[in-house]
């Protein structure tokens, strides 16, 4: 496979024809390397605009959806991001390339120890990688960006309460086979915007507590 072939064809004919217009971010994805963050035995499919299934019963978002979601985001230079759900590392390299610093987080311990070996080799530096269930714990600061990258049943205000004023959260709440991507972003007196972005289905954003129910 002719990589570099393969990775202009994705930009141009998955992201960009999903309504992803915003330069910087078809740069960044004309830039990262998709065939190195997937599994081994799933090279050969690295730049479809499928959902890749990945250990635990996740899996790697769709080009298409992966654009979509951070052209919503907005993500400046000087933005700190919070990734929830690191997966082998491919958005966390995307979203370092936009951003300040990313804080990326994963409940496998394993996904974080590739996911750090595969951002080191290619040389983003700008990461903090830790084991954590997010459903339970979060870091200790407030971020620019808030990015939830499993689906969860239903929206929580605890990350909302992690953004800085004027902070966006990307967040796909619901159930199999009807789920909402939404970007909220909150103001600077406790109020929020909510934004329906598109329809999708993804697997469930892993837990070891189990996903509690939140109410939107």
């Amino acid at each position: 496979m002719n990589t570099d072939s393969a990775r202009k064809q994705m930009v141009e004919q998955q992201v960009r024809t999903w309504d992803v217009f915003d330069p910087d971010v078809l740069r960044i994805f004309g830039q990262v390397a998709r065939d190195r963050f997937v599994p081994e035995n799933l090279k050969d499919v690295a730049y479809a605009d499928a959902e890749i299934p990945l250990p635990h019963g996740q899996c790697m978002l769709r080009p298409s959806i992966a654009g979509r979601l951070i052209q919503a985001l907005q993500i400046q230079p000087t933005d700190t991001v919070l990734e929830i759900g690191t997966g082998t590392g491919y958005l966390t390299a995307c979203l370092a390339k936009l951003a300040q610093s990313v804080f990326s987080v994963d409940i496998h311990d394993d996904f974080i120890a590739a996911a750090e070996e595969k951002l080191a080799n290619e040389n983003v530096r700008n990461v903090t990688l830790k084991t954590m269930d997010a459903m339970v714990d979060l870091p200790q600061q407030k971020f620019d960006v808030i990015v939830v990258t499993g689906s969860i049943s239903n929206y929580s205000d605890r990350f909302v309460d992690a953004l800085k004023p004027g902070g966006r959260l990307f967040v796909v709440t619901g159930k199999s086979p009807v789920m909402t991507a939404k970007l909220i972003t909150a103001g600077g007196n406790g109020e929020t915007t909510v934004e329906e972005l598109f329809e999708t289905d993804i697997p469930a954003l892993g837990s070891g507590e189990g996903q509690p129910a939140f109410s939107f």
